[in-house]
């Protein structure tokens, strides 16, 4: 790739990113069984990229990266259904609003687990956060569809960021593209209890959506990610992955009318701008750390 595809190329995968809301929301389909079967196809998306575009070789897996990969499939697997049931119960703009304050609850749970010292920027990244979520909720009534699937929501967001920190546990032996196989493998046999009595009712064209989630909002978003992160700046991914939420909340508006309203635009602003001047700001964004956290949407 040459910096100009790279660039496209994330771009494109942020994008796709954005789309999952979207897909899910598609699909009449449960939770259960859109995680499902997007696991199963980004399984097989990921293995055709591994097998035919990855330029790094399989890792032999020891048992400490076994535990890591079942724990973060798991916590992949929360995330992915607290997401989808968020779209289902309040729409996708404030499910993905919701999601977007996983660099809060980041900076917060490094603070505490691994004793970091938590920065002045780090700080008014939790605070824009905090207050974008008051400003998206439109009314704190656990009555409401709204709240309760902002919570969700959030829910999805403090999920992916235990899920992230867990990825850059172990990004440094493991392949991301690899470890994102793995992990699809686990969330599939997670929900394939839940999800099997459902699937004969399931109908052809919300498992053309389910297909789509799966090989490209899962595989082909981040093969992309992979791939341009040999040629673009680990920062320069960390910004455009903060695009997601733009990408999906203008999808949603123009299928679904979702439309939001100024206190939601302002509220999303500032998650949004939180999210970017983070990833702006970030003097710790490597390239394995980026795709580790690509890995884990």
């Amino acid at each position: 790739m040459t910096p100009r595809t790279a660039l496209g190329a994330l771009h494109i995968g942020a994008l796709m990113f954005g789309l999952t809301g979207v897909f899910g929301k598609l699909a009449a389909a449960s939770p259960a069984v859109i995680v499902f079967g997007r696991a199963a196809f980004a399984v097989l998306a990921l293995a055709f990229f591994a097998r035919f575009a990855s330029q790094h070789g399989w890792q032999k897996l020891q048992a400490v990266d076994w535990r890591r990969l079942a724990l973060s499939g798991v916590l992949l697997a929360g995330h992915w259904v607290s997401f989808f049931l968020s779209v289902k119960i309040a729409g996708v703009a404030i499910a993905t609003l919701g999601f977007a304050s996983f660099p809060a609850f980041t900076v917060i749970l490094e603070g505490l687990i691994f004793r970091e010292r938590i920065r002045a920027n780090e700080i008014v990244l939790v605070v824009l956060v905090s207050i974008g979520l008051i400003l998206v909720t439109p009314a704190f009534d656990l009555g409401s569809g709204a709240t309760i699937g902002l919570l969700w929501s959030v829910l999805s967001g403090l999920l992916f960021s235990l899920l992230s920190l867990t990825n850059r546990a172990s990004s440094g032996r493991i392949p991301a593209v690899q470890a994102a196989l793995c992990q699809n493998v686990v969330v599939a046999l997670c929900l394939l209890p839940v999800a099997a009595p459902q699937l004969s009712e399931v109908r052809a064209l919300d498992w053309l959506w389910i297909a789509l989630l799966g090989v490209f909002c899962t595989g082909v978003a981040h093969s992309l990610f992979v791939a341009s992160l040999a040629v673009i700046k680990a920062r320069t991914a960390a910004v455009v992955f903060a695009m997601e939420p733009v990408y999906g909340i203008t999808i949603a508006w123009l299928l679904f009318n979702e439309n939001p309203t100024l206190r939601m635009l302002m509220g999303g602003a500032l998650i949004i701008i939180a999210i970017v001047v983070s990833a702006r700001m970030s003097g710790s964004a490597t390239k394995k750390t980026v795709a580790a956290e690509a890995a884990s949407h």
